[in-house]
């Protein structure tokens, strides 16, 4: 299976192949005829994983350490684990965050709608800024 092949069963770019065989996550082998890289099924299936993995927010990193000991036999799943449950904290606390500047922003619309809007001067840049409290 070529480049195109792989990407087209996988439904990503070809580039996203280039990209995984160039950090060395895919192997394909080279044909001797033409020089052409020839993914087969443990590329397809390889490629499958590294998708699944990124769209649960592991990084390029984290893949390429589970790749690594998987490939000396080792059982990457309690890692897998609790490097998920960490990364939730992680993102339950930027979703607070965010949910706090949304309130945050929110509350500066409705102050400022009821302000006029002022030129700077030496000691100010913008007021509704300036004057706002959270």
């Amino acid at each position: 299976m070529l480049v195109k092949q792989i990407a087209q069963a996988l439904s990503v770019s070809a580039e996203t192949v280039r990209y995984y065989t160039r950090i060395g996550y895919l192997s394909p082998a080279r044909n001797s005829n033409n020089g052409y890289k020839e993914y087969g099924q443990k590329d397809v299936d390889r490629l499958r994983f590294i998708l699944s993995a990124r769209q649960l927010g592991f990084s390029v990193e984290d893949i390429g350490l589970f790749l690594s000991e998987a490939g000396k036999g080792k059982s990457i799943c309690p890692r897998v684990r609790k490097l998920v449950a960490h990364r939730l904290n992680e993102t339950e606390e930027r979703f607070k965050e965010t949910q706090a500047l949304r309130k945050r922003m929110k509350k500066a619309i409705l102050e400022w709608d009821k302000k006029p809007n002022k030129a700077p001067t030496g000691n100010m840049v913008c007021h509704l800024i300036e004057d706002f409290n959270a």
